[in-house]
């Protein structure tokens, strides 16, 4: 795979034969691109998710269906995503990004006074840079995340900005999570 944005994705699963044997299910693109999500650049591509944990292992080698794009992973499940962030454009509409990714209800926007990204999930995200960089935005503080760092996102408010003049590409394990110490 190559890890600039834009570039095709080939996502390899693995699955079992009528023996038992370990074979390879599918070998291309993920079937779940999506692009027209309200800002020219943006992509998701939905890589895999599980419905549950323990996550079933059977011989069903499809991705278990969803309806639509989901921002959160499902409940007790996870997702795996990669997103081309394009830079950013002050006249993006974000209420309009995150109602198609499906995480309007996440969706804290201009009220964090910080950026009209912000968001927070109910989930532990690992995002892992593949190339460019892109800036993390948090209540109280920033940093700039580059190719090969990874953030691990704990039920934050937080913000993706790419303020440089090309696209960034990570990818995001999402794990559902549950909030403790008054957290909600």
């Amino acid at each position: 795979m190559s890890t600039e944005p834009g570039t095709p994705i080939r996502r390899i699963v693995t699955g079992h034969d009528g023996q038992d044997k370990a074979i390879i299910a599918s070998d291309g693109p993920p079937t779940r691109v999506f692009d027209q999500l309200g800002e020219e650049g943006l992509v998701f591509y939905e890589i895999w998710n599980t419905q549950g944990a323990p996550a079933r292992i059977d011989r069903n080698d499809e991705e278990p269906a969803e309806d639509r794009l989901v921002l959160a992973p499902p409940p007790h499940g996870t997702r795996i995503r990669i997103l081309d962030i394009p830079p950013d454009k002050p006249e993006a509409d974000f209420d309009a990004v995150f109602e198609n990714i499906g995480g309007k209800d996440a969706h804290v926007g201009e009220a964090s006074k910080r950026h009209a990204s912000f968001h927070r999930t109910r989930s532990i995200d690992y995002g892992i840079v593949l190339s460019g960089e892109i800036t993390l935005l948090l209540d109280i503080g920033e940093t700039v995340v580059r190719a090969g760092d990874i953030v691990v996102q704990r039920g934050t408010n937080h913000g993706w900005v790419n303020r440089s003049d090309l696209p960034c590409r990570i990818a995001f394990i999402l794990v559902d999570g549950v909030f403790e110490d008054g957290l909600a």
